[in-house]
């Protein structure tokens, strides 16, 4: 066991009675010791619960013959973070998270991991440091909130947003602002919508890294307690077997959960994520092939914010399996891959019907006949930028109209509320990406005041920085190279035209190559004070296409 690297042997006898100061007896310590990855606190909604959860998983461990131990994880709560200075550290949490689990892990040589997370960068930063350290893990999430009940109709937490938007209108009153504050967040859990939490929970289950039902089950379920007892068994069975996340985490499961993306209509923030965490595991994913993987899927859910439908619906339409098996009558699934339950995908999902039709439509009558996601090039965005194209009105897949330019989210949002943005406008927020802002703040706030303002069907917002998966409308972010990297986003001055075409996979601003060679020569980039971990992480970050990962 690598664990008796730190508990056998005379040499080992004083780190053994560091182990007994802990309370460990000889039985216990003769047996695997297996890391619990507790991403608890008292700040996420989604994570108030995962005390319960990682109680139950050191049960399962426990009962299959290991010794769990739990240590921590960090995670910042998006919403909460959202509209100030504090959404610099949320995308930057991804890295300290994989980092300092790497050295948790190696310093005390666990034998296995069972990582508990809930939340946007929580996910993909555990996933990250599961590929790099490579030893036998099972993930099992918090899981979703219930969506919450206002005068009949479900509601999330996108609807908050939008309501703040619709106040500022003069559309909604102050008491009906109210309401939604004590009734669009019911229980603990992710966020209830196909935001980014629960979108790479849900991808966490179709890499094969989470057993079934890690993206779907409600957090308030008692089954979820029983997944995670299950979860803490099936890691001591990965150890038997030595089956390692790097055996799962191929290039072909990577794919998988790229065509899967796009059938579910996932966050673009999976656009981020799925190419870092590949780049652990030492597969390298080009943003391209997304738009050739979504020219051959379908997309079979609308869940909140693109559509009426929740977390919840889907677990109880089937789950992420049952969708699994209407794109694998397609043909568009490898089959083959291993998971953590010891058996391939195809095994796993066979015999998972879906239930419901309306919340999971069949391959043959999909919302479109492409994925939720398209990648979009042109001289606004050599390097790419991305969409969530099935949360965008069809009137708005093709859009014309002036930029308004604004070189941070608050000075938009400012011209948003205060009526400066009208039909037509493309509102382009810049020095937001991960060097420029520094950190890529989310614009859920600028994109729901839009939405809130009646303008979600005719103004376009364009961005170096990144989108909640709450937001929707032609939201179009991660434009690379950013501003602050010298991009021409950074060149585009107020009035330019832009032409945006996401069926086409273009966006282009109306200007010369010889008038841009021309502001170019005039520009100079606009620099942030920043210090501290900011400071470090802007001279280590890379652009959004190549997944904001750090060099090495």
């Amino acid at each position: 066991m690598r664990s008796d690297n730190a508990k056998s042997g005379m040499q080992q006898a004083p780190a053994r009675s560091l182990y007994r100061a802990l309370g460990l007896t000889e039985e216990e310590l003769a047996r695997p010791l297996v890391g619990v990855v507790s991403s608890y606190n008292e700040i996420v909604p989604g994570h108030m619960n995962l005390d319960k959860i990682v109680e139950a998983v050191k049960q399962g461990v426990a009962m299959a013959g290991g010794t769990p131990i739990v240590f921590p994880a960090i995670a910042v709560c998006d919403g909460i973070a959202m509209g100030h200075e504090g959404m610099k550290y949320s995308l930057v949490t991804r890295d300290l998270i994989a980092d300092s689990t790497e050295c948790m892990a190696i310093a005390h040589q666990f034998d296995a991991l069972v990582m508990v997370p809930n939340c946007d960068k929580n996910v993909p930063g555990l996933l990250m440091a599961a590929a790099r350290l490579n030893i036998p893990t099972v993930f099992v999430s918090g899981g979703p909130m219930l969506a919450g009940r206002i005068k009949g109709e479900k509601k999330s937490l996108s609807s908050m947003f939008e309501a703040v938007g619709a106040y500022a209108a003069g559309s909604m009153t102050e008491a009906d602002v109210e309401e939604f504050e004590c009734k669009v967040c019911p229980t603990c859990g992710s966020c209830s919508g196909m935001y980014t939490a629960n979108s790479m929970n849900c991808l966490t289950e179709v890499l094969g890294m989470g057993l079934q039902g890690n993206g779907t089950i409600p957090a308030v379920y008692s089954e979820r307690i029983r997944l995670a007892k299950h979860a803490g068994m099936a890691v001591m069975d990965m150890l038997k077997k030595n089956i390692c996340p790097r055996d799962i985490m191929t290039r072909e499961a990577f794919y998988n959960a790229l065509t899967m993306d796009m059938a579910l209509g996932c966050s673009t923030n999976s656009m981020l994520h799925l190419p870092a965490i590949a780049h652990e595991a030492g597969v390298e994913i080009n943003v391209d092939i997304a738009n050739e993987i979504s020219a051959k899927t379908p997309n079979l859910c609308h869940l909140a914010p693109a559509g009426p439908t929740y977390m919840e619906d889907l677990n109880e339409a089937g789950g992420i399996y049952a969708v699994m098996n209407e794109i694998a009558k397609l043909g568009l699934l490898n089959l083959d891959c291993m998971t953590v339950t010891g058996k391939t995908v195809g095994e796993n999902i066979r015999g998972c019907v879906n239930k419901n039709s309306e919340v999971i439509r069949t391959a043959e009558n999909p919302y479109s006949a492409t994925g939720g996601i398209a990648v979009l090039r042109g001289n606004l965005a050599p390097d790419s930028c991305v969409v969530k194209r099935s949360a965008v009105v069809p009137e708005m897949l093709k859009h014309e109209g002036p930029a308004r330019v604004f070189d941070c989210e608050e000075d938009a949002i400012e011209a948003i509320k205060g009526g400066r943005i009208v039909a037509g406008d493309v509102v382009v927020i810049r020095y937001e990406g991960p060097k420029g802002g520094p950190g890529m703040r989310e614009m859920l706030n600028p994109t729901s005041a839009i939405a809130g303002m009646g303008l979600g069907s005719s103004v376009a917002l364009i961005t170096d920085g990144r989108f909640s998966g709450a937001s929707r409308g032609a939201s179009i972010g991660h434009v690379s190279p950013e501003a602050a990297a010298g991009g021409p986003i950074g060149l585009v001055r107020e009035g330019d035209v832009i032409s945006i075409d996401i069926n086409a996979n273009t966006i282009n601003m109306k200007v010369s190559d010889e008038e841009l060679a021309r502001r170019r020569a005039e520009w100079t980039p606009k620099t942030k004070e920043v210090t501290g971990y900011l400071k470090r992480y802007r001279r280590l970050v890379t652009s959004a296409d190549r997944g904001a990962v750090l060099e090495d």
